[in-house]
């Protein structure tokens, strides 16, 4: 049995929207090191190259394998974490959603920009987790989260990060972009080790720093699920994707595509 999170971090959780738990995935860091390694040799359908030309280093960035990617699939399964995501949510059940792969290589200075994730996805609830996993040593390419910001009253307008791009037709549905830094936001931000890991629900605005140092920023995210997440409808094309999926506004999302974890 896993130790349960304390009532203070999931105090911190429903209230901030994010919150770090150390050595979370500490059980599991080796083996999605290997994971990555084999995702970069071998990218699946989704992965992007997030930088221009113009831009030095390497910013990559791939979704949706593990069931390619054994070892991604062994952490979604690893009952210490589900456990971590049930308590966090307040939720009886644990969905996965999907998993995401982000690297940035040593000399990466371009950031990834301020971005909400639930605007692109195609589910919607509050009873959401997404666990951020550096597998190195993080002090300045952390990830940054505006503390509330999923208590906003409207979403976050999504773009596209490389073109800048509005990523729906209708962006009037969404409030701008802010600059956090310049509007005197508060935002969450810490000094990691490997197999530490970041909580924060899909609506939470983050961002993540460059990667000015000399050695690699490998980080590996899960995204779960709870009781009280739906399909809904978006004016677009979401990401992830999944083309074909039949599924109709107001269904929990199908369970032969997305596994539950925990009932």
């Amino acid at each position: 049995m896993s130790d349960p999170i304390a009532s203070e971090t999931i105090a911190a959780f429903q209230r901030d929207g994010a919150v770090m738990i150390p050595g979370l995935f500490a059980g599991q860091v080796e083996a999605l090191r290997r994971g990555v390694e084999r995702n970069m040799k071998a990218p699946g359908p989704y992965a992007a190259e997030n930088l221009k030309e113009t831009e030095a280093g390497r910013f990559f960035d791939d979704y949706c394998n593990w069931q390619r990617i054994e070892e991604f699939e062994a952490a979604a399964r690893d009952g210490r974490i589900i456990a971590a995501a049930a308590d966090l949510m307040q939720s009886r059940s644990v969905q996965l959603f999907h998993d995401h792969v982000l690297v940035k290589e040593p000399g990466t200075s371009k950031p990834t920009p301020w971005h909400s994730d639930g605007p692109y996805y195609f589910v919607q609830g509050r009873q959401t987790v997404s666990f951020w996993v550096p597998l190195d040593p993080v002090e300045e390419a952390s990830l940054r989260l505006v503390a509330g910001s999923h208590r906003w009253d409207k979403p976050v307008l999504p773009t596209r990060w490389l073109t800048e791009e509005t990523f729906y037709p209708d962006p009037d549905a969404f409030m701008p972009v802010p600059d956090p830094d310049a509007e005197g936001m508060r935002v969450l931000e810490w000094k990691m080790q490997p197999g530490d890991a970041v909580a924060f629900g899909f609506d939470v605005l983050h961002g993540a720093r460059g990667n000015t140092t000399k050695q690699r920023r490998r980080a590996f995210s899960l995204r779960l699920v709870g009781d009280d997440a739906r399909y809904v409808e978006r004016p677009g094309p979401t990401s992830p994707p999944f083309p074909g999926h039949e599924m109709q506004a107001g269904q929990r999302l199908r369970e032969d595509w997305f596994p539950v974890l925990a009932r």
